[in-house]
């Protein structure tokens, strides 16, 4: 009987978050709308998403953020920004980890999503992993936003891995564009994302999310071929810092 009250409590919870996803979108549709008709009008629809959409969410769920910051993210510069995938609140915690507008990297199946699915397909970087002409036109966008002045963010494991797995091993593209714009790589740790709602649907409760936005590794002077060295150590900055939380 506890169980099954607690299992209503957290379906009740889950469709709140629905909610609280859907409703802001509707609210500021036709800014949004408006701010999605041209790209130099990213930075405008950034902020909007990161202050009405992505905050209320976190605060709404019950979610305390609680940042470690190990260098500051300058603002004006372009980043690539990364970090496990844990939780579809991965979205909205790295929105509110970065002032400086970037663009996701995303997979395709989530424009299907109704209403959500509008809006992302316009602002989002777009990857089918199973077409080779999807990854090429994903790298020949993303060349183009970087050289526009936006940062990149790819959860460079490329999907959700399984709950048991703690952290997956990194594609290369993040780390292959950070080299060849020589721009700084921003690892960031999402400590409890997973433990807070993860994909597992009766799971989950508020509580804090911790965040390490880890010091930032300099892509100066390095060649593609260091792509694979790179990705290693932001992959064990990260794996350190899960088990230095005591996550396994």
């Amino acid at each position: 009987m506890i169980t099954f009250i607690k299992n209503i409590g957290r379906l009740l919870w889950r469709i709140w978050f629905y909610l609280l996803v859907l409703i802001p979108i509707l609210i500021f549709f036709p800014v949004l709308l408006l701010f999605t008709t041209s790209e130099k009008l990213y930075p405008q629809f950034f902020w909007v998403a990161r202050n009405f959409w992505a905050r209320p969410i976190l605060f709404g769920m019950g979610f305390m953020t609680k940042f470690k910051i190990e260098e500051e993210i300058v603002k004006g510069k372009s980043y690539m920004l990364i970090a496990n995938h844990t939780s579809m609140t991965d979205i909205m915690l790295m929105l509110a980890a970065s002032k400086n507008p970037f663009v996701f990297v995303g997979k395709k199946e989530l424009s299907k999503l109704p209403i959500f699915g509008f809006f992302y397909k316009r602002t989002c970087i777009l990857v089918d992993r199973g077409s080779a002409r999807s990854r090429k036109a994903v790298y020949d966008s993303a060349q183009k936003r970087l050289n526009q002045g936006m940062s990149i963010c790819i959860f460079p494991e490329g999907r959700v891995p399984e709950e048991d797995i703690l952290l997956d091993e990194f594609k290369d593209g993040a780390f292959r564009l950070a080299i060849e714009h020589q721009i700084p790589i921003v690892p960031m740790t999402f400590a409890d994302n997973k433990k807070r709602f993860s994909y597992t649907f009766f799971s989950g409760s508020p509580g804090r999310m911790r965040v390490t936005i880890h010091k930032f590794l300099s892509t100066e002077g390095k060649e593609v071929v260091d792509k694979k060295e790179i990705s290693k150590t932001a992959r064990d900055i990260i794996l350190n810092e899960l088990k230095a939380y005591g996550i396994s």
